[in-house]
């Protein structure tokens, strides 16, 4: 696919996100010929930069973010459509430079907010004013959207009277990773795999997000987040769509976003009865982590002492409809863990009748794994060699390096790249994240109004015991217990 000529503009220039993921997405996108002639990255930001002195920062902060394919010729070119604007967000009359260099070409037009949400009004309020909002122009916004759902309304209505709806991009990065598109292609693409998507064959749905890291300078954000508004709301409860979304009437945006929102008001609402049985709220302390001691999450700069925000989030999801009625959905995230892992694990029922002897829990599964590799693993049972009937799990792998010769692109290059062609079908719509809100609040509210605590955990654990409780009473383990 040809990408058009394009003019992208960062707002937040200088910011985390736009040096570690987004230039570094961009460039890649370059070096694949993702750029015709007059594309132009414009970066704004409050700093007084001039573009020789933006290029000699990117240089510094920038390169050491690019993981593959680095070539010093190429940086150099893709440096030649990267212009900076000094730009105060707050200043309607800052908005005219920019202007200026759009209306230089008519390429499509995107903008990219990689700030804070606070900010938000004032640049649609700038970008209104000048007229910039034109109909052909896009709109791209990162998680998390507001701190719950009136905050997220307000967010909403503010860019709503800027930009309708089919111009608004609401990011999140997990979509556009190649195996959670791929979770699609496998249950909508292989026979085999429908018939036994449902409740008569699926035991358990467990959906991992883990990570070593702590909050790595962000405590001031993280402190005010959460684990539960940084990553329940909007990475798992997106992935939690796509396991369970019931096939799309086509592969259209609309349609595909349409079978998300199914889901999301299919889930079994919580009464602070469930918030406390089926939920469980962690949070860090000192351990050790790759073989590297680390504080305890109260000890990290920029956290305020004595803070009960949670660094892990362990619940139970049921979802109600005719495909999951009973179906236990296990969704699980936090810092300080032994690993960074990301991982879908569908662990089907056991055979009615055991014929051969008992069989292990966990025995039948299918194991797709998003992050740090992308794999595709099923387990199942085979007799061992010998004379006795006695069985063994083994699995069968799928990497796609194995099977494609093609790049798989970074979640965020991809959806740039759909941005800029106008492709909705990645991202988020109003509706849906509204109704995650719906969903998270009364949990959020629980906490506060039953003051509850988290429940500590060594960093370099997998969290609190009271999180294999949760799937221990019904029966069930943990993917990496089993």
């Amino acid at each position: 696919m040809n990408t058009p000529a394009f003019s992208l503009v960062l707002f937040g220039g200088t910011g985390d996100l736009t040096m570690r993921k987004l230039l570094p997405a961009l460039y890649q996108s370059y070096v694949d010929g993702g750029f015709q002639a007059s594309s132009r990255i414009f970066c704004a930001a409050r700093s007084d930069f001039t573009d020789e002195s933006y290029h000699v920062w990117m240089d510094e902060n920038v390169k050491g973010h690019i993981k593959d394919r680095f070539d010093d010729a190429q940086w150099g070119s893709f440096l030649g459509h990267v212009s900076y604007l000094c730009l105060d967000a707050n200043n309607t009359d800052s908005y005219i430079q920019l202007k200026d260099a759009l209306e230089q070409n008519s390429n499509e037009r995107v903008f990219y907010l990689a700030t804070a949400p606070s900010i938000f009004e004032a640049i649609c309020t700038g970008l209104a004013h000048h007229g910039l909002n034109n109909k052909e122009a896009r709109i791209v916004v990162e998680k998390p959207l507001g701190h719950d759902l009136q905050s997220c309304q307000e967010i909403n209505d503010v860019i709503g009277q800027a930009f309708e709806e089919n111009q608004i991009y609401r990011i999140d990065h997990y979509l556009g990773k190649e195996s959670v598109q791929n979770l699609m292609a496998l249950r909508f693409g292989n026979s085999f795999f429908e018939p036994i998507w449902h409740r008569d064959r699926i035991a358990n749905v467990q959906i991992t997000i883990s990570e070593e890291l702590g909050i790595e300078k962000r405590g001031d954000f993280y402190d005010e987040t959460g684990a539960i508004r940084d990553m329940v709301q909007n990475h798992l409860l997106q992935l939690l769509c796509i396991v369970a979304m019931e096939p799309p009437a086509s592969m259209d945006a609309n349609a595909i976003r349409d079978a998300k929102l199914g889901v999301l008001r299919s889930l079994k609402p919580m009464s602070p009865d469930d918030v406390l049985n089926n939920v469980v709220r962690g949070q860090y302390t000192a351990g050790t982590v790759g073989g590297k001691e680390v504080p305890a999450y109260v000890g990290e700069e920029g956290i305020k002492k004595g803070s009960t925000t949670e660094t892990y989030v362990a619940l139970k999801a049921e979802i109600n409809n005719w495909r999951f009625a009973g179906v236990p959905f296990y969704l699980r995230t936090g810092k300080r863990m032994p690993k960074r892992m990301a991982e879908i694990v569908v662990q089907f029922k056991s055979v009615p009748y055991e014929l051969l002897g008992k069989m292990p829990v966990g025995s039948n599964r299918l194991v797709i794994q998003l992050q740090p590799e992308e794999s595709v693993r099923m387990y199942f049972l085979s007799k061992r060699p010998g004379n006795q009937m006695r069985l063994a799990p083994v699995h069968l792998d799928m990497d796609a390096e194995d099977f494609f010769s093609e790049r798989r692109m970074d979640g965020y290059e991809r959806l740039l790249l759909d941005a800029i062609h106008g492709q909705l079908g990645l991202f988020v719509r109003r509706d849906e994240q509204e109704q995650a809100w719906r969903w998270i609040e009364p949990i959020i509210n629980t906490w506060t109004d039953q003051n509850v605590m988290p429940k500590m955990y060594m960093a370099g654990t997998w969290g609190p015991p009271a999180a294999n409780a949760l799937v221990a009473r019904d029966g069930f383990n943990w993917h990496e217990e089993l």
